[in-house]
C-alpha cells in the first residue's frame, strides 16, 4: 500500500501538517495552483508573552491574486532578521531554544526569495530534525488536468498511490466516489491525537507553528507527533 498526501507549502506551519507528513509515504506539495490571501501559505503564529502573534512573509502584491502559489515572490529581503528577532524574544527561556537555534537561525538567512522555496526549505530541515524520512516532491512534476478532484486523482495517480489521505476540510468538495472508481482508496487523516505539550507563557495554545514545540521540547518534539512514536530516527 502506498498511501499519499497532497497539500500545498506553508509557512512553518502547525505540528499537525508534520504529523500528516510522518504519517504517510510520500507527501507532494501542491503549489501550482492559486495564491489565497489571509491563508497559510505565507504566515504562522507564534506563542509570546502577550499572547498569540503572527509572524507575515510579505509578498509581492501585484498580481498576487492572479499567480499561482509557485510564483509568489517576497517582496522585503529583511523578513529573515524580523522573523528571527521576534522568535528569540519569544523563546529564548524556552528549555530547548539553543539547540533549536543551531540549525534554525541558518535558515532565516536565506536569500531565497521564492515563497514556496522558502517554505520547503523550512520543511526540509524540520522534517530532518524530526526524523521523518517521508520525501517531499512538487506538483508540477507530474502531468495532471481536469477539476479539483481530477486533478488531485491524477497526481494520486502518477505518484503510484492506492491511498490518498486528506485533511478533514476537503470533506466538503472531493468527489470520493471518483476515486474509489479508479480505485484509490480515500483516507481522512485525524488530528484528534494531538495531545498538550509543555509550553512557556502559561497555558496551553494549538493553533501555532511547530517551531513552539521545537523550542519547547527539542528532540524530545517526536514524541508530541503521534505519526512518528512508534517509527525509528
Amino acid at each position: 500500500m502506498t498511501r499519499i498526501a497532497i497539500v500545498q507549502s506553508a509557512y512553518i506551519p502547525w505540528r499537525g501538517y508534520f504529523d500528516m507528513i510522518g504519517s504517510v509515504d510520500a507527501f507532494i506539495l501542491y503549489d501550482d495552483v492559486q495564491y489565497t490571501t489571509g491563508d497559510w501559505r505565507n504566515r504562522n503564529r507564534i506563542r509570546t508573552s502577550n499572547g498569540p502573534k503572527w509572524l507575515t512573509l510579505p509578498v509581492q502584491k501585484k498580481h498576487r491574486l492572479q499567480r499561482r502559489i509557485c510564483d509568489v515572490e517576497v517582496s522585503d529581503p529583511g523578513w529573515g532578521g524580523d522573523h528571527w528577532n521576534k522568535l528569540e524574544q519569544s523563546y529564548r527561556k524556552a528549555p530547548a531554544f539553543e539547540e533549536t537555534a543551531r540549525w534554525l537561525r541558518p535558515l532565516y538567512e536565506t536569500e531565497e526569495t521564492n515563497l514556496s522555496r522558502i517554505n520547503c526549505s523550512f520543511l526540509t530541515a524540520i522534517c530532518g530534525f524530526l526524523g521523518i524520512k517521508t520525501p517531499l516532491g512538487w506538483s508540477w512534476d507530474y502531468e495532471k488536468s481536469g477539476d479539483r478532484s481530477e486533478r488531485v486523482l491524477a497526481l494520486c495517480r502518477a505518484a503510484g498511490a492506492d491511498t490518498y489521505v486528506s485533511g478533514p476540510a476537503a470533506k466538503g468538495y472531493l468527489d470520493v466516489g471518483l476515486f474509489e472508481s479508479a480505485g484509490v482508496s480515500v483516507e481522512w487523516f485525524s488530528y484528534d491525537r494531538l495531545e498538550p505539550y509543555p509550553q512557556i507563557h502559561g497555558g496551553f495554545e494549538q493553533a501555532v507553528s511547530i517551531v513552539d514545540l521545537l523550542f519547547n521540547c527539542g528532540p524530545q518534539a517526536r514524541d508530541h507527533l503521534p505519526s512518528l512514536r512508534r517509527t525509528e530516527v
